[in-house]
């Protein structure tokens, strides 16, 4: 970064477009440059590309401000619509025009695609041939009075096309191979390089931090610059995020909306975590931070160069990661609607037994990589109108086990202190009576409570549902197998 750098206010955006929901790709860049602006002490910026009024909608718009807010990226000053700056674009287009940088096409799309056609057969460029840039101050004067529809073209200048980039270094490209491009329509509206360049400098963009698939955009833009006669922002082009088939995320390949991850479970502290460690190193060899230890570490300098891969199930571990250290309170609050959706229970009920829900999270957090696991768990904890695992029916709930269960039962019911502690001595004691292992009892006791064959630890789990719970299932399950074994 050169010393102008320094001197100059950060200030970094993210622009997405409101054509389809947040990808992860999209918040990973949100995220970098919500890092890098915190630990520069600038300003983050949001902007909605929205001029495509075909594929753009309020839904979508919505949908990104809810994955950023759920994500914490918290923005600074009001957001920019492109859709309300239609008239500035036209501004600065006619501005490039009058400065010598631009010129007027006439060529039809027609035309266009014939002549690509043919550099095509020739095996020649297909670039734009420049065959309105030859025309005279007559010739135009006269399409213009006859009404014939044209574009604005910028004329790239010949030689090498450069920039320093914070991420891949110095970056050239020969002017033969970036054709005069549009930034005008024949509608008057503005193309995307336009109006970002326009955007980035109105609204004072110190670093551009984007993905690496817009560097040919940045040959472009930076013309763009020129023409106006505005300084150029730093750029960094970030690697991009692939799926496991090398592919790149994205929405046409159906790659999953942001808030899908939300609910389902995934605490947004891992999600932030994880991304920003896709195509950012804090050259450490530890992958956990806090989001106050990434802004404090965050810099360009740590940048990776290669592209990453999104694995979704390294993105569970971390969330599995920040489940066990998140308060139960904080877990409630996202899986109590996850059960009233899956019919366990009510809104009114949850509320009513708040602290009755925290302890079975308690019961469940190591056990949950996303906090929608619990919802194939833990049914039992909410009605008692289950089916018993049918293998394990057979190997458990012997003949003998219904005994077992009945005087398990009347002791569990004597006890003053229904407590972890206490129903194991109960436990202990009844096995060793019987000459049996513990295991003989605590299996179908677990079977008897939840109808299942695994779980939570069985005295920790009993403790929760509740002494009169528990009992009553016990000789529920003890009459279900003298009933079966006539």
């Amino acid at each position: 970064m050169n010393t102008d750098d320094k001197k100059r206010k950060v200030r970094v955006r993210i622009a997405p477009s409101p054509s389809g929901y947040v990808h992860v790709g999209t918040a990973r860049t949100a995220i970098f440059n919500y890092l890098f602006a915190r630990h520069h002490g600038g300003d983050f910026l949001v902007r909605i590309e929205n001029t495509d009024e075909t594929r753009s909608s309020q839904e979508f718009v919505d949908g990104i401000l809810e994955a950023m807010k759920w994500l914490g990226l918290t923005w600074d000053e009001d957001i920019i619509y492109q859709s309300d700056r239609a008239d500035l674009y036209a501004e600065h287009a006619q501005k490039i025009l009058e400065s010598g940088y631009g010129y007027r096409c006439f060529c039809t799309p027609e035309q266009l695609q014939a002549d690509r056609d043919e550099a095509k057969a020739n095996k020649s460029s297909m670039l734009y041939n420049r065959r309105c840039l030859k025309l005279s101050r007559e010739e135009v004067d006269r399409k213009l009075a006859d009404g014939v529809p044209h574009t604005i073209r910028i004329r790239i200048p010949d030689g090498e096309l450069e920039f320093d980039d914070l991420v891949s270094g110095h970056l050239t490209r020969s002017s033969n191979d970036v054709e005069d491009f549009i930034i005008a329509r024949s509608d008057g509206s503005a193309t995307y390089n336009l109006a970002v360049v326009v955007d980035d400098h109105l609204m004072d963009i110190s670093h551009v931090i984007r993905g690496n698939d817009h560097v040919t955009n940045t040959f472009k833009q930076i013309q763009i610059y020129k023409a106006l006669g505005w300084d150029v922002p730093q750029f960094a082009h970030v690697p991009l995020i692939l799926r496991p088939d090398k592919k790149k995320v994205s929405k046409r390949l159906g790659d999953k909306d942001v808030v899908a991850y939300r609910e389902e479970g995934v605490l947004p502290e891992a999600m932030l975590n994880y991304l920003c460690l896709l195509g950012w190193s804090p050259k450490t060899d530890r992958e956990i931070y806090s989001r106050d230890e990434l802004i404090e570490l965050f810099n360009a300098e740590n940048f990776n160069s290669s592209n990453a891969i999104f694995d979704e199930e390294k993105l569970l571990a971390f969330n599995q990661e920040y489940i066990a250290h998140a308060g139960e309170h904080e877990l409630a609050v996202i899986a109590a609607p996850m059960l009233v959706d899956a019919g366990f229970t009510t809104k009114y009920w949850l509320e009513t037994r708040w602290e009755y829900l925290r302890q079975v999270i308690g019961l469940f957090k190591p056990r949950m990589k996303k906090v929608s696991d619990l919802i194939d768990q833990c049914d039992y904890f909410f009605s008692g109108d289950f089916q018993y695992d049918p293998e394990t029916v057979a190997k458990r709930f012997t003949p003998e086990a219904a005994g077992w269960l009945t005087e398990l039962a009347d002791r569990f019911e004597k006890l003053t202190r229904f407590v972890p502690e206490e129903l194991e001595r109960v436990l202990d004691e009844l096995a060793e009576e019987l000459g049996q292992k513990r295991a003989a009892l605590i299996h179908p006791t677990r079977l008897a409570v939840s109808g299942r064959p695994h779980g939570p630890g069985l005295f920790e789990m009993l403790t929760v549902l509740s002494q009169s719970v528990v009992i009553d299932r016990m000789r529920k399950a003890a009459d279900y197998i003298r009933h079966n074994n006539k």
